[in-house]
């Protein structure tokens, strides 16, 4: 069963767009507090987002950048804003469609099953999923998953992005830069930001049982060492 995550400030059109999905079998979730959409997006890792542009507190196009640091499931816009303008932000700032308000049920419906078959069915990339191993820290990049033997975390994008940085040159260093560059392309990030993903990697990292595996080499970067091993 597929979860579609409901972004709509509009009761009655998130009434029916709920009676809608589930009538066909979905599962969905709802943000009921707009300043809190990345904690229900983050906790109910839904297959596909519908998303309004006009919401409380924050607008679609900034939900949707959020949305596209930690996932790359579908996003679809529904919107009563009709501009082409409106349009090509809402594809520039990361989504997958945009349904014009008023809209018919069948083409939602039509279009959600199309993108879920893009993303996860019958259309899907069918090549090798993409893993990183070192000495039986595993990263499973499709997934977002990080295993150690039997045990199992999940990660947002960024930090398996982050991850996969440091993996790939393990036990080289990876310079503060090229994580930079790597987790944001050429967006201005603060570098405090990449403190606190390195501090969130490094307790995921805690969760699998690792302690002092992301060394900080002062000066050049980070690097990955192997310390579950070391200890053997």
């Amino acid at each position: 069963m597929s979860t579609i995550m409901i972004v709509e400030d509009d009761p009655k059109i998130n009434q029916l767009l709920q009676e809608q999905l589930e009538k066909y079998g979905f599962k969905t979730v709802n943000v009921e507090h707009f300043d809190r959409v990345m904690e229900v997006f983050i906790q109910g890792r839904p297959d596909l987002v519908l998303l309004d542009v006009n919401l409380p507190k924050f607008d679609g196009f900034y939900w949707c950048r959020q949305m596209r640091q930690e996932s790359n499931c579908p996003i679809l816009f529904i919107s009563a804003r009709e501009s082409k303008m409106d349009q090509v932000m809402a594809l520039e700032n990361g989504a997958d469609d945009y349904i014009t308000k008023p809209f018919d049920y069948d083409v939602v419906l039509a279009k959600i099953r199309s993108q879920l078959r893009r993303a996860y069915g019958q259309y899907a990339p069918q090549e090798g999923e993409r893993t990183v191993e070192v000495a039986g820290l595993k990263l499973f990049l499709e997934r977002m998953e990080l295993s150690m033997y039997d045990t199992k975390i999940e990660l947002s994008k960024k930090e398996a992005l982050l991850l996969e940085a440091l993996m790939n040159q393990h036990p080289r260093v990876v310079s503060r830069e090229r994580l930079l560059e790597k987790l944001w392309d050429e967006q201005f990030v603060d570098e405090n930001t990449l403190n606190v993903y390195i501090t969130r990697v490094r307790g995921k990292l805690k969760d699998l049982g690792v302690e002092g595996a992301v060394e900080t080499v002062r000066g050049s970067g980070y690097r990955l060492r192997a310390t579950w091993e070391e200890g053997q």
